[in-house]
């Protein structure tokens, strides 16, 4: 059976970060994806910017689907009210699921378990696992020193050129919304 909406799997911090320009723009991310009709899968919980990203959702009027591992449940304050629920008992579990779950993927600012979540995509789609775009917002510059990373690593022959053709860093939201729009259909 088809699935009646697009899924955006968001990838983002269990904290708000220095800047409060990623809290905000977790928030514009929210509305933006009630405002086209997808739904926002995600870590399921309501702290950081995982949580300013989700509550904007709701009170949008945006579809939701949250994951998150039982010994998470109480330390990322985890939400009881969103329309799927999905608990996992592994993080690596809880990444499988949101990626099988969604039609893209966007990270926003966030620390160690980010990265994890983008690299694993990342490794997937470079290995043909997958065709799913993979988006990063820049909010404020945040992603500029990752890219540089992957252009490093490039450089150094430890991957293709072609690795930057498997995510796109996006400046703002109006580009971001553009971009989805453009893969989504």
């Amino acid at each position: 059976m088809p699935q009646a909406f697009r899924s955006i799997c968001v990838f983002c911090g269990a904290r708000a970060g220095v800047n409060p320009a990623y809290a905000s723009e977790a928030r514009d991310v929210g509305v933006m994806l009630a405002r086209n009709g997808w739904r926002l899968v995600y870590g399921a919980g309501d702290i950081g910017i995982m949580g300013e990203v989700a509550r904007a959702a709701l009170e949008a009027g945006a579809a939701t689907m949250g994951v998150i591992p039982t010994h998470l449940m109480s330390r990322e304050q985890g939400r009881t009210d969103l329309a799927t629920l999905v608990i996992t008992e592994t993080m690596h579990e809880r990444k499988k699921v949101m990626f099988a779950n969604s039609d893209a993927i966007l990270v926003l600012p966030g620390g160690a378990g980010s990265l994890d979540e983008f690299f694993e995509v990342l490794t997937w789609r470079q290995l043909g696992l997958h065709g799913k775009p993979i988006l990063l917002l820049n909010s404020s510059g945040y992603w500029t020193p990752l890219a540089d990373l992957i252009e490093h690593i490039i450089a150094q022959g430890f991957a293709e050129p072609n690795l930057r053709e498997f995510f796109e860093m996006v400046p703002d939201l109006e580009m971001l919304e553009t971009r989805l729009i453009a893969a989504l259909g």
